[in-house]
């Protein structure tokens, strides 16, 4: 095939990497390989078919001196999307695929795919994006969401998910790996959606469709790390890694040193490439403590600022998962900040599943599942905010004074969570039903975030546990590094426990791991329970407020919690919601000195909602407030609104 090139005029690129498809014709190639001496691009009809139709040079951009060398770059006039191509490095036989490549449809290690994202039909339009505020995220696993595990099937079920309550789909990782199946935190084709689940367009599609239903839909990015296997980063440049820092993933990625401002640029690149091309609402940031980054301005900032101009007039959240919880990474950059919405709460889920459950093992010994601190939690996101972690040997936590409870992320399920539990136990397979209704409850009223995990809303028996699709040594090393993880637990540390562990290299461990959509209706009970709260959260004044400041809570034993939520300032304080929460055996309070049980002046609690009711699986609730005190049931919670009282009203 004859072809005409010329350089490249990056001026016509929306992005600086990658293959682009120009709107007058042809396709824009531009890769940084400074670690080479000549890069051709070899372009195919098939993926599969390694017969060329053509091969290219690129040619090397500005002069040796330049900051920006290393870069190459061509239009190639007779390109066109659906084409495959791949890099030949320095006249080298083999073809290693494009590090921007926007999918691989054999896998990271066979051809790239040209892609023209302008093709595909929005109808969202009208779409605004959302913001943090009245939120609530359902975290999915595409692969294992339905049994087909395909985005066509997930697309079928968001009508579903929408009608529960749920408002942000929270995607997990999306960025092509090897083999058939795993969880994709060893992404290593950061702007090619994995080929497991389908084309491009799929996902595509299935964001088109949630916005219609008027969800959400955020991803889960890993920028701290590049998948140890099948990577090919390193024929380009060794310096997309670190050499002045180390994470738990071997290299971290290099943000602060030699040649970083390329890297800098591709993970830029990256952030606006997922907002533009698919119009997402913004991102979770995976394991944000393992970005280092000593720059005057740190990635993150950089990244969450490229994420909102890439948006435009649509608005995006971001939020943060952070073990260490620096809550300066949810301040304003004016305040030292890195100006992301949200970031996880991990002291939420383990002292609530200490609560639930009684276990005390590993990173869990620091909590005491007590209702002081789940008060705590709903009044002030984090427990630890600088004290001594127990478990660590440090210090652990940052001041969050100030911040908003919208900013912590409140979840009882995520997929870690679930895995870690060694047989992938949902939580509700872990506690009593009362206790879960009741923590439920509290939960779910909190003014913080609430993230669920896929299924968790009709209490799916699917377990969810580790798997990756690795063969030989490989997935030897990650079945070990498994069991050493989970050692920390005393209770999985036994020989019977440890031969039990499901291979997360075997098909079988991911195939049980999908979700049953026909137990959202045999699980009827606890469906309902979820899709009330929600609606109970969404539509009542007080609760929709997400005010923690206007909440006080007591311990009106060391099983029972109260919960008052407040008006602005007195202005609303006819308006006012009582919560009692208790976790143990049925509680008569009296005397009953505790003035935040007081009615507000001329009324008197009224019932508005409890975890006993008959349609949950309860035993129904009698009168709470009684001439001998407060009765509150057993393992239940009650939610109570001020009401005009009846003498009151017989005396007008």
């Amino acid at each position: 095939m004859a072809s005409r090139a010329h350089r490249s005029e990056t001026a016509a690129r929306q992005l600086p990497i990658g293959a682009e498809v120009l709107p007058d014709g042809g396709v824009s190639f531009r890769v940084w390989a400074p670690k080479c001496k000549s890069v051709q691009v070899v372009l195919s009809r098939h993926p599969n078919d390694r017969k060329p139709l053509l091969s290219l040079d690129l040619e090397p951009e500005h002069s040796p001196t330049d900051p920006s060398k290393g870069y190459y770059s061509a239009v190639v006039c007779d390109a066109a999307a659906g084409m495959c191509y791949g890099f030949r490095l320095d006249r080298d036989s083999a073809l290693v695929p494009d590090p921007a490549s926007r999918f691989q449809p054999t896998g990271p290690l066979g051809l790239s795919q040209i892609v023209d994202h302008r093709s595909f039909d929005w109808s969202d339009a009208d779409w605004t994006g959302i913001t943090i505020d009245g939120q609530v995220l359902y975290e999915i696993h595409v692969g294992t969401l339905t049994a087909e595990g395909t985005w066509s099937a997930a697309t079928a079920r968001l009508e579903e998910i929408a009608a529960s309550g749920m408002t942000v789909l929270e995607v997990m990782p999306l960025a092509d790996f090897p083999g058939a199946f795993g969880w994709g935190y060893d992404g290593v084709c950061l702007f090619a959606p994995t080929r497991l689940y389908g084309a491009p367009d799929d996902f595509r599609r299935f964001v088109d469709r949630a916005h219609a239903l008027g969800l959400g839909v955020i991803l889960d990015v890993v920028y701290n790390h590049f998948g140890n296997i099948g990577c090919t980063i390193t024929e380009f440049s060794d310096d997309y890694y670190s050499r002045r820092h180390e994470n738990e993933w071997g290299s971290p990625v290099n943000f602060d040193d030699e040649n970083s401002l390329p890297v800098r640029e591709f993970f830029l690149a990256n952030v606006r490439y997922w907002i533009d091309e698919f119009h997402l609402d913004g991102f979770r940031f995976d394991a944000t403590q393992q970005i280092f980054d000593d720059s005057e301005t740190h990635i993150l900032t950089e990244m969450a600022r490229q994420a909102r101009l890439a948006a435009g007039d649509r608005q995006v959240i971001l939020l943060a998962e952070n073990e260490p919880q620096d809550a300066r990474i949810v301040r304003s950059v004016e305040k030292g900040g890195h100006g992301l919405d949200a970031m996880c709460n991990d002291d939420f889920h383990h002292s609530a599943r200490v609560r639930l459950t009684g276990l005390t093992e590993a990173y869990y010994e620091d909590y005491a599942g007590s209702v002081d601190e789940l008060r705590s939690a709903v009044r002030g996101g984090f427990l630890y905010q600088g004290q001594i972690s127990q478990h660590q040997g440090k210090r652990r936590g940052k001041p969050a004074r100030g911040l908003r409870g919208t900013a912590f992320i409140h979840f009882l399920q995520n997929h870690d969570q679930v895995a870690n539990s060694g047989t992938g136990l949902r939580i509700h397979e872990l506690t009593s039903p009362g206790k879960l209704r009741a923590m439920t409850a509290l939960w779910l009223l909190s003014p913080e975030t609430p993230m669920f995990f896929q299924g968790q809303e009709f209490a799916a028996s699917s377990p969810f546990y580790y798997f990756a699709d690795f063969s030989g040594k490989d997935a030897e090393a990650v079945a070990q590094g498994r069991m050493d993880f989970l050692s920390q637990f005393p209770s999985l540390n036994t020989e019977e426990i440890r031969k039990a562990l499901p291979d997360p290299a075997n098909r079988s461990t991911f195939e049980s791991s999908k979700v049953d959509w026909a137990e959202r209706e045999r699980h009827r009970t606890i469906h309902e329970l979820h899709t009330d709260l929600l609606k109970l959260r969404r539509e009542d004044p007080v609760f929709r407020r997400q005010r923690a400041e206007q909440i006080e809570g007591a311990a009106l034993s060391e099983n029972c919690l109260v919960l008052r939520f407040f008006g602005d300032d007195g202005v609303d304080a006819a308006s006012e919601r009582l919560v009692l929460v208790n976790f143990g055996r049925q509680l008569c309070y009296s005397p009953s000195p505790e003035p935040l049980l007081a009615p507000p002046a001329g009324c008197e609690w009224k019932l508005l909602w409890t975890s006993e009711a008959v349609r949950y699986g309860g035993a129904s609730t009698p009168v709470v407030e009684a001439d001998d005190g407060w009765h509150i049931p057993a393992e239940a919670a009650i939610v109570l609104r001020e009401g005009t009282r009846a003498s009151a009203q017989s005396a007008e």
